[in-house]
Formats: structure tokens, sequence, C-alpha cells
């Protein structure tokens, strides 16, 4: 019987707007189960990459629960959820978030050192390598292309070898190249090491190459 990794029980998000209360997540609930790969498609506005700041702990909930891994991510304050996602949840977006002042290498040993792996350098060379950039170890990423830093981020996701992978829109800053290229060592990566996928897209073609496909409209899953 398939596991349940994460669980989504009615859950809303409602934020504050300009002209008042603006509802973005109107009830959604969903299983998602362990090594999936879950695509959630879209048009923009409908809620993609709010819920999945939700899933990720990183937005917290209006009302209903969220479920990761066994933890009720809704009862936990913000420390506890920082120390909870830390080697379990990866996180990837459009935009790379490299530390600018900080090489390829450091920026991906830095969370795996702070959370106390012993083994963070040498975990951190081997995932540059295994993403093709075990040749730019020490540079910055100014002296990086855009497909280059998105490998770094790809890296630094996947060195806690964490059960859950979140990526919104992961290619959305780079070239069909190089967005291909990305893609293929995602999927790729989270096959070898087993991981929950939930990839937010805009693309159709991207989408199915997902396990499933969960679609988004004003605010629901239809």
């Amino acid at each position: 019987m398939a596991e349940t990794i994460l669980s989504l029980d009615d859950v809303r998000l409602t934020l504050d707007g300009n002209a008042g209360p603006v509802e973005i997540l109107r009830g959604i609930s969903e299983n998602i189960n362990r090594g999936e790969s879950v695509g959630l498609t879209g048009p923009s506005g409908s809620g993609k990459s709010s819920l999945l700041m939700l899933m990720g702990g990183l937005e917290r909930a209006t009302s209903g629960r969220v479920t990761a891994l066994g933890q009720d991510l809704s009862a936990m304050d913000e420390d506890a959820l920082a120390k909870f996602r830390r080697g379990r949840m990866g996180i990837v977006f459009q935009s790379f978030h490299l530390i600018p002042t900080m090489t390829a290498v450091e920026n991906v040993a830095l969370p795996m050192e702070i959370a106390g792996a012993p083994d963070a350098w040498p975990r951190a060379e081997a995932e540059l390598a295994a993403v093709g950039l075990g040749h730019r170890l020490t540079h910055y990423p100014s002296e990086m292309s855009g497909g280059e830093q998105q490998r770094v981020a790809l890296a630094r996701a996947l060195a806690p070898r964490p059960a859950l992978l979140l990526a919104d829109e992961p290619t959305g800053n780079l070239d069909a190249k190089n967005g291909a290229q990305i893609m293929d060592l995602m999927f790729a990566l989270q096959a070898d090491y087993g991981a929950t996928l939930i990839l937010v897209t805009h693309s159709p073609e991207l989408a199915t190459r997902c396990d499933r496909v969960l679609h988004m409209t004003d605010g629901r899953l239809t």
C-alpha cells in the first residue's frame, strides 16, 4: 500500500489585499505518496505557488491542516518549521537564491553544516559533480551562467537527501536548452534518491513527465 508523505485537509488561505481579504486557496484536500512525482499546473494567479509554499511550511494556512512526514505543519512555530525542513525538504525556486559572496561549494555546504552534518563539504562537492559542476566548485554565482546557478540551487536542495523536493517554476529564468537540462537532472536525481517531487509549472509538456498532474483554477484543485 502506498505511503502518504504529504496530506492537505481542507486547506484555505486568505490574505489581506488593498480592497479587503482575498481568498487565495479555497478548501484544498489531497494526499501525495512517497516517491511519486506530481505536476501542479494552472493559470497565473490560480494559487499554485501559494499551495507549494504551504506544503513547505513557508506560508501558514488560514484554516485546515498540512501534514508532512507525519508532522502537522499547521501547529508548528517558525523555529520548529525551520528545524523540520532541514534535511527533510529541498526547495528550488525560479530565482536561484544563491548567496553572491559564497562559492558554489559554499552555497551547497553551508545549509548542511548549519544542520550539523559532519560530511557537509565532501557531500557538497559530490552533489555539484552529480549536476555537472565538479569543475566550478570555487566559482561565485556572478561567474556562472543562469543554467549553472540553477544547477547549484538543485545541488543544494538535493544534497541533504530530502524526502520531499518542492520546485516552483525551476526553469522559468532559463532558456529552453538549459531548462530541459535542469529538468532532466531533476527527474533523474529524484528517481535515484527516491524523493517525492512536487513541481509547479506552466508547461503541460513538462507536467506530463510527472506520475500525475493536479490542475488548479481559482484557488481550487479541478
